[in-house]
């Protein structure tokens, strides 16, 4: 019977919140088991005021944990799905990926202001994101965007304090990190496709060995797999790769199973944002939910995205 398990996150209040979610749904499949925590400051949260791209992108929220992977520190690591790359490296995989909270964006306001389109002229908008920079610029041009980093706490005392009049950000934080007090206007989903993988979490293991030497705990993991959500992800990752999106790559992709199909849809914007590209994509679902399936999919619309230009718009960066 496996009795030991040790879960490596990153020590922000939002990852922790989430590796509580997911520890607890193992002890639930797991009686008597006994897990650790092992909180690890990755590089990401060294550069917490330095932009993505300045610093080596998004991977550097995963790289110390997976080298505490790789010297048996820990057994798992629990990431947001969307701050994976689009492509792990080799001797790792995703050993399973949970049901999957809001995937939309959200809009804060100090006035409980409601749309977009009602911010005044020259109002401070932060964002870290490039993506929904251009996304919130299509709806109000006359905004003044600002570039924002730190954890949901700091992004929301930018604008308590008045220092910014308005920030989006993801509605999964705010859900799982139960800031009920906060009341975000919801955006709309056609105008502001989400980044991929978003809402979403990844467990994270190594290849070719039982987690934690244990087939027991293999088991759980099959069964806190939620094979839709897996689906969905997937197909949002291989369109990523397909395309060759970097973190700074200013692109939505979100998958959907909508009964018997998988629907993907797409935005992408060139990296000064004048111009814009959409693409959907409707696939029968894959009755086995096979991974590869929606890999598939999702490659299948980044070509169609590269036959319509796509690669020159990403060249301009």
């Amino acid at each position: 019977m496996a009795s030991h398990l040790l879960i490596g996150t990153r020590p922000s209040a939002l990852a922790l919140a989430q590796t509580n979610l997911v520890r607890a749904r193992i002890e639930a499949l797991v009686p008597g088991i006994a897990i650790e925590i092992v909180e690890t400051r990755t590089s990401g949260d060294q550069f917490a005021n330095a932009s993505l791209a300045q610093v080596g992108g998004k991977g550097l929220f995963i790289k110390e944990l997976e080298q505490a992977l790789a010297d048996r520190r820990i057994d798992i690591a629990i990431h947001s799905m969307k701050d994976l790359p689009a492509r792990l490296p080799p001797g790792f995989r995703i050993a399973a990926v949970p049901e999957r909270e809001d995937t939309r964006d959200a809009l804060v306001t100090a006035g409980g202001i409601a749309t977009l389109e009602s911010l005044p002229q020259d109002a401070r908008l932060g964002t870290s994101s490039s993506r929904r920079k251009f996304q919130a610029l299509r709806k109000n041009h006359r905004l003044k965007v600002m570039p924002l980093r730190g954890n949901v706490d700091t992004r929301l005392r930018n604008v308590a304090s008045g220092a910014l009049d308005a920030i989006i950000v993801a509605m999964a934080g705010l859900k799982r990190l139960g800031r009920t007090d906060v009341k975000p206007a919801v955006l709309d989903a056609r105008d502001f496709i989400p980044a991929g993988g978003q809402g979403a979490l990844a467990i994270e293991a190594l290849a070719g060995r039982h987690i934690g030497g244990s087939e027991e705990i293999d088991r759980a993991m099959a069964q806190l797999n939620n094979a839709s959500v897996a689906y969905e992800t997937a197909a949002e990752r291989a369109f990523l790769a397909t395309l060759g999106a970097s973190c700074v790559t200013p692109v939505g992709v979100k998958g959907t199973i909508e009964g018997s199909s998988l629907a993907l849809d797409a935005m992408l914007f060139s990296p000064d944002g004048a111009r814009e590209m959409l693409e959907s994509l409707g696939e029968p679902l894959d009755s086995d939910l096979a991974p590869s399936a929606a890999e598939a999919a999702g490659a299948r619309l980044a070509e169609a995205m590269l036959a319509r230009g796509a690669g020159t718009m990403l060249s301009d960066a």
